[in-house]
């Protein structure tokens, strides 16, 4: 599918077009799609990585997209693979993820740059029985994503996704990859997850503790959480959690947020 002459990419939507084909393969075999996956693909654009998709011979496709303008590089899909293929139409973030059938076993999408994080967390708490991901980001979220303790990347869906499972950086994607040339670096990501800990993402003090946290990052974590939850011993909690009482966010490992977490939860939070 090649684009139209009268298509106009709007900006604020973040739209680049893959068209690199050994991105696409690439992308494509790194899934890895059984017959019996569903896959859920999030900014399917003019529907190339939809294509590509379909014709892994996945059981289906759930291809969200916002901008109707692109119903005519998409609808011929539905034809052309019947019953095995849904376009929703809309805002992922508002879309009932949750709902949808046949059941997402995977995530595999180019994924709008300007909601990365907002839509990770969504993906998370709507799809809790959904292990893997393979998605297309700016190489900064990508770096953030995957950052382990102690570097400044760190932040709080890494420290999560390193709780529920492996994230990693698996190809390079330059920015003559896309049609409009891209303005970034991106990369393909896989997530891939135990089963371990799958509440983590809808647990409300888990969220708050990390968003309190990492909120000033310069400061000292005893500091950050003194300020949110004045009356609880802070002292004693880093000291039972094996955490340095001078110790910042970014420093500490998943088991010890983890045991923090645990602590709060033991104090009625």
């Amino acid at each position: 599918m090649q684009s139209s002459p009268e298509f106009r990419n709007k900006k604020r939507l973040g739209q680049n077009f893959l068209r690199d084909e050994r991105i696409l393969d690439g992308i494509v075999r790194r899934a890895a799609l059984e017959p019996s996956d569903s896959v859920l693909e999030v900014g399917a654009g003019q529907g190339v990585l939809t294509k590509a998709l379909l014709s892994s011979g996945c059981r289906h496709v759930h291809s969200v997209e916002i901008d109707r303008r692109l119903e005519p590089f998409l609808a011929p899909l539905e034809a052309a693979f019947p019953g095995r293929v849904t376009i929703l139409w809309g805002d992922v973030l508002k879309i009932a993820l949750g709902a949808l059938d046949p059941r997402p076993t995977k995530v595999v999408a180019n994924i709008p740059y300007n909601i990365t994080t907002p839509l990770l967390w969504r993906l998370l708490e709507e799809l809790p029985g959904t292990g893997y991901y393979l998605l297309m980001v700016q190489k900064e979220a990508a770096d953030r994503i995957i950052a382990p303790s102690r570097t400044k990347e760190r932040y709080p869906l890494g420290v999560t996704l390193e709780i529920m499972g492996t994230s990693r950086s698996v190809l390079k994607v330059p920015p003559t990859a896309f049609r409009p040339v891209a303005k970034v670096e991106s990369r393909v990501i896989e997530i891939a997850l135990s089963g371990r800990y799958g509440a983590l993402p809808r647990d409300g003090v888990w969220r708050e503790m990390l968003r309190e946290a990492f909120s000033q990052r310069r400061k000292k974590l005893l500091n950050n959480m003194r300020r949110r939850w004045p009356t609880l011993p802070w002292e004693g909690m880093l000291e039972g959690a094996r955490v340095d009482g001078n110790a910042r966010a970014e420093e500490l490992t998943g088991e010890q947020w983890l045991a923090l977490w645990e602590l709060m939860r033991a104090r009625g939070q």
